[in-house]
């Protein structure tokens, strides 16, 4: 589905990133992975290579413009070009009321969910309009991003922020080529989910109750649907958000 593509991935170190980065090498594209964490990074790149595939992992953090400067010109220095990325990187909060969200939950909340997205997108689109190939980018929105939930406001706001960038995107650059989408993640064992979990467990039965297929997904569910995004399958899909969320937006 991705033969003779270069993806960019962020989050890439555990989740839904890491089973992305799986996922895309598997289908044919060489990876770039970026996330803070290097010694997990860099055991899903051996991972990786150790299976045939191509991938190269950039530690950073999506918060630092020159860190994900540096990621996209490693992706070109390596293997040419860039024609996709999975911008999936996120911070979550949940539980606490909005006045008493601290100063340095919500800084840190939207610096990685917009911030983050919006570093991406400023240095991975000049690099899909100079190759005259177009491309896809894909970011990681949630339930939260489209209604209110139990996460944080911050988190909600955060999130709803990721699909006006992505349709502000779709808008400016789909006449060069390039598809800009979202992803409207329900509730996915990850690592993420596992640490809100242990510090509200009740949380879980809400979560799988509120999905039409009764259950929370799995990450390689979430990145199925990122990876069919990022091809060419998908070549007349832009500006959307799409959920992949167990039905959860459906009702």
């Amino acid at each position: 589905m991705l033969n003779g593509k270069v993806a960019m991935i962020t989050g890439a170190s555990s989740g839904i990133g890491a089973a992305a980065a799986r996922l895309f090498a598997r289908e044919g594209a060489a990876v770039v992975l970026m996330a803070r964490r290097r010694e997990p990074l860099a055991r899903i790149e051996e991972e990786i290579r150790g299976a045939g595939g191509r991938a190269l992992a950039v530690p950073g953090d999506v918060t630092v413009p020159q860190d994900v400067e540096r990621a996209v010109s490693m992706a070109v220095d390596t293997f040419g070009t860039l024609d996709a990325a999975f911008n999936n990187a996120g911070f979550a909060t949940a539980g606490t009321p909005l006045h008493e969200i601290d100063d340095e939950v919500y800084a840190r909340t939207m610096d990685v969910n917009v911030r983050g997205v919006w570093n991406c997108l400023r240095h991975q689109i000049p690099v899909m309009l100079a190759s005259g190939r177009g491309g896809s980018l894909v970011n990681t929105s949630s339930v939260a991003g489209v209604r209110a939930t139990s996460a944080s406001a911050a988190y909600i706001a955060a999130k709803h922020a990721v699909i006006g960038l992505t349709r502000a995107a779709a808008q400016d650059y789909g006449h060069r080529g390039i598809r800009v989408n979202a992803l409207v993640v329900g509730s996915t064992r990850t690592e993420m989910m596992d640490e809100l979990i242990s510090r509200s467990p009740h949380l879980e039965e809400r979560f799988r109750s509120h999905t039409l297929r009764g259950r929370i997904a799995s990450a390689q569910e979430v990145a199925e649907a990122a990876a069919w995004l990022c091809s060419d399958r998908a070549s007349f899909v832009t500006g959307i958000a799409m959920p992949v969320d167990g039905g959860r937006t459906a009702v």
